[in-house]
């Protein structure tokens, strides 16, 4: 199952050969040119044939957050770094995976009510000493959760790394069903965004798109002590609208929600006060670039076991399909 190999596949920031692959395996026969650029971003083009046509760029990134081995006491516990917004707390207990397959729990060295830096963390692999844990983990090695892919009840899955496996399952089932496309549609898949919107940042400069379409997750408010915020899982499609990193085009956001109204495709307006997506670092590009976001309810975001509903991710794959491939006037 794709999205069950999305998932499960291992790509840290900056380490994202794994799920690449997966990727590029998954949809390399939909496109009429590939390319996999220095940084990792893999950019799948389908060339329109509309007289008025516009260049989009659209971008989910393959990262997901991740630990980096940066030291190992005498005792064969290891501390790291993290490599996007590990959430400290909601890490202990969880079990972290690195590439070679040795595996380890997450444990804290301080009162849990205290436990606000991830340097107060480490990770156990059952080592007896420095020397024995060198056998298996070296300084800069990197790590994941582990988060087994779950089917729940309602419709609901739940697995690691929903962000943004998920939007690059929306991105990739959208290109299969774009064929005769009006627009240059450039399907991009990009690298280290939980690290700072590396991937897509150089992905923009290199296409210079005439608007640019971010799919991610976003906060979900419908669960206890979730925060503030309207987004719940099951209300469809999440239109974005801002968040921390972007202030979507009116315009786009306008044309957005009238393709939902005119596909009875179920949608909820999203406002976030934090976060950020690739549309941030589309947005600032090339002396500037209108940019739109199409995003999924998640509960439970960075964390090992995030969850989302699985009729709003075929509500997100509909529009994105039928939004691209309309005549835009701007």
């Amino acid at each position: 199952m794709f999205l069950q190999n999305l998932t499960q596949a291992f790509g840290v920031s900056g380490y994202e050969k794994q799920i690449r692959e997966v990727i590029l395996e998954e949809v390399k026969g939909y496109a009429d040119e590939v390319t996999v650029d220095a940084l990792g971003n893999l950019i799948l083009f389908k060339k329109g044939t509309g007289s008025n046509k516009k260049k989009i760029m659209m971008s989910a990134h393959m990262d997901e957050i991740g630990f980096q081995v940066m030291k190992i006491d005498d005792k064969g516990f290891i501390t790291a770094r993290a490599l996007g917004g590990i959430p400290v707390q909601a890490s202990v207990m969880s079990r972290v995976q690195f590439r070679n397959g040795t595996q380890g729990i997450v444990a804290n060295t301080c009162d849990f009510d205290g436990l606000k830096n991830i340097k107060k963390l480490y990770i156990d692999i059952g080592a007896a000493s420095k020397e024995e844990a060198e056998k298996h983990v070296k300084i800069g090695d990197v790590g994941c959760y582990v988060g087994e892919y779950l089917e729940l009840k309602g419709n609901n899955i739940c697995a690691k790394a929903i962000d943004d496996r998920i939007g690059c399952y929306i991105l990739a089932e959208a290109l299969k069903k774009v064929t005769d496309s009006y627009n240059d549609l450039y399907f991009v898949f990009s690298t280290q965004e939980e690290v700072g919107l590396r991937g897509a940042t150089v992905a923009a400069n290199r296409i210079q798109p005439d608007l640019g379409i971010a799919l991610d997750v976003t906060i979900s408010n419908d669960y206890p002590n979730s925060g503030e915020g309207a987004n719940k899982i099951g209300g469809g499609t999440a239109v974005k609208i801002s968040d921390g990193s972007v202030i979507c085009d009116e315009y786009l956001v306008e044309e957005m929600i009238k393709c939902c109204e005119d596909h009875e495709i179920q949608y909820q307006r999203d406002v976030i006060d934090g976060g950020g997506t690739d549309a941030g670092a589309i947005n600032r590009s090339n002396f500037g670039v209108r940019c739109a976001g199409i995003s999924v309810a998640t509960r439970y975001v960075h964390g090992p076991n995030a969850v989302v509903n699985m009729d709003d991710v075929k509500a997100s794959i509909d529009l994105l399909s039928k939004y691209v491939n309309v005549e835009f006037t701007f």
